[in-house]
């Protein structure tokens, strides 16, 4: 058995179970890669599109699924700026935590976060509670690897993860390819137009090496369901096809893209900044660009 093949089982074992039914809404969002609000920020020409789905959501009761790369830490040491830089999204997503509707998994970028110590120190610092009693916060947050989603009355389930897994020098090499990125690649990129080799969405061959390996994985453990990001290529498979999705991500020029899940179906949407000629405004719409599909024609 491959290296891969190790990781995938693992997660897929060590995954948090939820239940999910008809009444479950879900939105998956992944590769936010929040900065400091830089150049190297990729999120923040985005951001305004980014919260204004988030406060849709949270008014119609979604839980929000964070797919991994939530933040951006091979080019950012520190979280203290990317807080900063970003607070207002920070705020969205403690109302879903307050709610028990928010899960976070971790990705190479953020793969820190797979440590709690780590988590709960940023917590303390940035999200203090007022006293023990009133947990004003993210206070009891915690970074997952995996989701099962296991679908009641069913015995079919859906497992979420980044991606990385399927990606062995983004997973087990994370920090050799985040010193690279933090001391050349970021400078090189600005300066040159160089992509990052280390990317399987700037590096068209690792994109394909990922995703056929998941495939494998898919089709060896009997057509197995799978929502993912990593590869920052949005991916919505016929019924007749091999059951990998991927959320796409929320650094796509002028717009984001998302996964739902809404009374057992599941689309594939986009947020973008639209002219209105009749009102004459900008305006932030969503709009279906695949499904909505019966989960039970994927798995």
């Amino acid at each position: 058995m491959s290296i891969v093949n190790k990781i995938l089982d693992r997660a897929y074992k060590k995954a948090k179970k939820i239940s999910i039914n008809t009444d479950s809404k879900i939105i998956f969002f992944s590769d936010l890669h929040k900065g400091d609000n830089s150049y190297a920020d990729d999120f923040t020409h985005n951001y305004k599109i980014y919260n204004r789905a988030l406060k849709n959501y949270y008014k119609e009761d979604y839980t929000y699924v964070e797919v991994g790369d939530g933040i951006e830490l091979w080019e950012n040491k520190s979280f203290e700026p990317i807080f900063k830089a970003h607070e207002s999204t920070f705020n969205l997503l403690k109302l879903f935590s307050r709610n028990g509707r928010l899960h976070m998994l971790w990705g190479n970028h953020d793969m820190e976060f797979r440590n709690p110590l780590k988590v709960e120190k940023i917590i303390h610092t940035f999200f203090k509670p007022k006293n023990l009693k009133i947990k004003d916060l993210f206070f009891d947050l915690k970074y997952e690897e995996s989701l099962l989603l296991n679908i009641e009355n069913s015995s079919k389930n859906i497992v979420v993860f980044h991606g990385h897994q399927a990606d062995y020098m983004n997973y087990i090499n994370w920090k050799f390819n985040r010193f690279f990125v933090r001391y050349f690649w970021k400078y090189i990129q600005r300066w040159f137009g160089v992509s990052d080799p280390t990317s399987p969405a700037k590096n068209h061959t690792s994109l394909i090496r990922v995703e056929k390996r998941l495939n494998k994985w898919i089709v060896k453990n009997k057509n197995q369901m799978v929502i993912c990001g990593h590869t920052h290529r949005p991916r919505f498979p016929d019924s007749s096809d091999i059951p990998l999705f991927n959320t796409g991500s929320c650094v796509h020029p002028d717009s984001i893209i998302g996964i739902e899940i809404v009374n057992l179906k599941i689309s594939l949407v986009k947020w973008y900044e639209h002219f209105d000629e009749s009102s004459q405004e900008n305006k932030i719409i969503k709009v279906l660009l695949e499904g909505p599909t019966d989960i039970k024609k994927f798995i």
